[in-house]
């Protein structure tokens, strides 16, 4: 039985391997990638080296990622792709992870968590635990990259709740000493890091490229999620319609940030005695007990003997 259900996941591997790898070879590769190899010979590092596109390794390197890409491309849906997308925007885009790496390590981490999964399972089960756990690692790794963003997403909001107030100080101060909206924004987004400095540099950037400064305002906010910062661009882009200074409503919503974030420090104060109960009890409440009433017991199973 045992040998018979190793064989069969063995088999069912290999078919599902195939298979991937004959529809990736078959598809053609998408529109935006064909565009974009080509547009990579006339990059600034110029066209690629004759001698690494010929190299056994590199020949290897580019089969390997091309058949990762379009495993990607037919296991990615267009719904799961703009869900990627937004994830990504969560995240803050990241450089080194742009959305054609992101679907080409789906495969990949789908694999490689499918042999972890088979390995795991076949220890624990020798006769049926193979191939259960191939399929919880095929999910798995498939839903890893949508996990691991959204981690960065949450991550990155909090950030931008806590490096809000300094920002929405900074900007105070930059308008009442004359500065516009606009350039108030660029003097905090040059001379103040962070995922607050990024986005605003980007609402800058989108402005510049042609973009109302109420739309890029808006995809500012959705690209956050935080509600603090949603208040204050929808007080933004009203003023900006009515014709009312930013002043006061930046000082107001500044003084605000202060404000909310002493109450989360409070907090955040107030919930680490329930946060210590656990350990306390499963971690230091055991020592004492063996310290204190260790003795006695012993005595007293002693007097008994």
């Amino acid at each position: 039985m045992n040998a018979t259900v190793v064989a069969v996941a063995a088999a069912a591997g290999s078919a599902l391997a195939v298979v991937l790898a004959a529809l990736a070879a078959v598809l053609p590769a998408p529109r935006r990638d064909r565009i974009l190899r080509a547009l990579a010979h006339y990059g600034s590092a110029g066209p690629v080296p004759a001698g690494t596109a010929r190299s056994p390794a590199g020949q290897l390197r580019l089969l390997l990622r091309a058949l990762a890409d379009r495993c990607g491309d037919v296991l990615t849906s267009e719904r799961d792709r703009r869900r990627l997308v937004q994830g990504l925007d969560y995240a803050g885009n990241p450089p080194a992870w742009p959305l054609p790496r992101v679907i080409r390590v789906r495969p990949l981490a789908a694999l490689a968590t499918a042999l972890l999964g088979a390995a795991v399972g076949h220890s624990l089960d020798r006769d049926s635990g193979a191939l259960p756990g191939t399929l919880l690692g095929l999910v798995g790794g498939f839903l890893l990259p949508r996990l691991l963003l959204h981690n960065a997403g949450v991550k990155r909001r909090q950030q931008v709740l806590r490096s809000l107030p300094d920002v929405m100080d900074a900007l105070v101060i930059a308008v009442e000493a004359g500065l516009g909206l606009d350039s108030a924004m660029d003097h905090v987004s040059r001379s103040m890091t962070g995922p607050m400095s990024d986005e605003l540099r980007r609402v800058l950037q989108e402005m510049r490229l042609g973009v109302a400064r109420a739309a890029a305002l808006r995809a500012l906010a959705d690209r956050t999620t935080v509600r603090d910062l949603k208040r204050l661009v929808t007080a933004l882009v009203q003023a900006g319609e009515l014709g009312i200074s930013v002043a006061n409503i930046l000082r107001e919503h500044a003084q605000d940030q202060r404000v909310r974030r002493r109450q989360r420090a409070e907090e955040l104060a107030q919930k680490v005695p329930v946060k210590l109960i656990f350990p306390v009890m499963f971690c230091m409440l055991p020592a004492i007990f063996v310290i204190l009433i260790g003795p006695a017991v012993l005595q007293l199973i002693a007097s008994f003997e």
